[in-house]
């Protein structure tokens, strides 16, 4: 166990080193002050609509912009866990950093684990308090709260844990810049996947929805924040409910009581196989 916070205490030592965290907390508060003022901006201006006895612009509206940051939220989340992970295995043995760590009795098997728990502890971390940022901030400025608060927030922790876990495990295989470029890709097909589903669903294709519900499942991240965006708007009835469904970024959908244990069993399963495949490579 000590040796496990050693080395992810070095982790996050050499991530300060590289100014991962600058980079990120600058992303971070020019994010928050476009959402405030788009949130502002929106709120104040279908404030005035009637909306047609047919939908509640308030709740449009705040669900709308809060799905937003919820999505702007898991990518930066993403970005950071990326940052974290891109080169712990193969970048750092290709500058000779990675050898003397993984001598006994520490193993390569600890390295790995610690530097992804690591990144992930870190990740998680982040998402939650961008996203209490986020909530009270619509919150402050729309007098608007989603229908459940700890469900959403769960959900971006889940899938940033799972994004961090993705990115360590490449990170065994591919050097630091293929990594990120796979790692943001895989991000692209989760989003690609969400929109699928959206399509489907408009187009009431039972064709496309089952594809998009099998590639969710393949990549979970996208599962949990659909799930998470579902939880924001599950009390809404009406049509304003029926229209929040559909997103944005990949409509709302209740992935049900499976989702976490198998989001678990699939974290324990990448992070398990790139232990196998790192202790049988040649540094």
């Amino acid at each position: 166990m000590t040796d496990a916070l050693t080395i992810a205490r070095y982790g996050i030592r050499e991530s300060i080193r590289r100014r991962v965290f600058a980079v990120v907390a600058i992303l971070t508060l020019a994010s928050g002050i476009l959402y405030i003022l788009g949130a502002k901006v929106a709120f104040h201006d279908t404030g005035s609509f009637s909306g047609g006895g047919i939908a509640d612009t308030k709740d449009f509206t705040g669900a709308t912009i809060f799905g937003m940051a919820m999505f702007g939220t898991l990518f930066l989340g993403a970005v950071l866990a990326a940052f974290l992970t891109l080169g712990v295995i193969r970048g750092d043995a290709e500058r000779g950093l990675l050898q003397p760590l993984v001598v006994r009795p520490v193993g390569r098997a600890t390295v790995l684990s610690a530097r992804f728990a690591a990144a992930a502890v870190v990740s998680a971390g982040y998402v939650l308090i961008v996203y209490v940022g986020a909530l009270l901030a619509t919150a402050i400025v729309g007098d608007w709260w989603p229908d459940h608060v700890i469900r959403p927030g769960v959900g971006l922790v889940g899938g940033v844990v799972v994004i961090s876990a993705i990115s360590t495990a490449g990170s065994v295989f591919l050097t630091a810049t293929a990594n990120g470029i796979a790692v943001f890709m895989i991000y692209g097909a989760g989003l690609i996947t969400g929109l699928l589903g959206q399509i489907g669903d408009a187009l009431q294709s039972h064709s496309l929805e089952r594809i998009a519900d099998i590639a969710s499942w393949l990549l979970p991240f996208e599962a949990l924040f659909q799930d998470g965006l579902d939880a924001t708007v599950s009390s809404t009835g009406g049509i304003t409910g029926a229209l929040l469904d559909l997103g944005p970024f990949g409509g709302a959908h209740h992935a049900g009581v499976l989702l976490w244990p198998y989001t678990l069993l699939y974290v324990a399963g990448v992070i398990a196989a790139a232990v196998w495949v790192f202790a049988r490579r040649d540094l």
